[in-house]
């Protein structure tokens, strides 16, 4: 992502600005960031788990998804786009038109050369100050890794992680069990 050169937005001037783009963009103290495309081995990836979390979650009290839903971070103004985000209950969004998410209770971000140390640093640390946030769930795409940080009672989240294709993990948030070979499925680590 790059900042786009330019005086700083307000988030209502944001908002208006990306619901006439053709492109995505993070926005966050005024700036915006555009987002760039994603390779292969990232948009399977996010496929995978999104058809292992539809069949999960029909019949049940939640939504997934995909990168087209921004999410909105209240308490450090970050609008932004994760890989797939999961709700339980009734969504919450900003406003009447239902395209900007309050209540995550999943994040999943697919991990590029890119955008891995933002995923692991500055956004987690926006990610925390969600209340509803339980689960944050980081995925490699150039080998079969998965790590997941889980909210503790304490406000402490504590990390673990699966690794290989024979693994399989647990989305605690949502009682969901990803086996990584489901995951990583037409992944050709090699592209990478």
């Amino acid at each position: 992502m790059s900042a786009i050169p330019k005086t700083k937005l307000t988030p209502e001037e944001y908002l208006r600005f990306e619901r006439e783009s053709k492109t995505k963009h993070e926005y966050f103290g005024g700036e915006i960031f555009a987002m760039s495309g994603a390779k292969r081995n990232h948009n399977v990836i996010a496929w995978n788990i999104g058809g292992e979390l539809r069949q999960h979650l029909k019949g049940k009290n939640c939504e997934a998804y995909p990168a087209d839903m921004r999410v909105f971070v209240p308490q450090t103004g970050l609008y932004t786009y994760p890989d797939l985000v999961v709700i339980c209950g009734e969504p919450q969004f900003q406003d009447d038109t239902f395209d900007t998410l309050l209540n995550p209770i999943l994040i999943i971000e697919v991990l590029s050369d890119t955008t891995e140390n933002y995923d692991r640093g500055k956004k987690f640390q926006h990610y925390r100050s969600i209340e509803s946030l339980q689960e944050y769930v980081l995925v490699s795409h150039d080998e079969a890794r998965i790590e997941k940080y889980i909210k503790q009672g304490d406000g402490f989240w504590v990390l673990s992680e699966a690794v290989g294709l024979d693994a399989k993990i647990k989305l605690d948030a949502i009682d969901c069990e990803l086996a990584l070979n489901e995951v990583f499925d037409k992944v050709n680590f090699s592209d990478e």
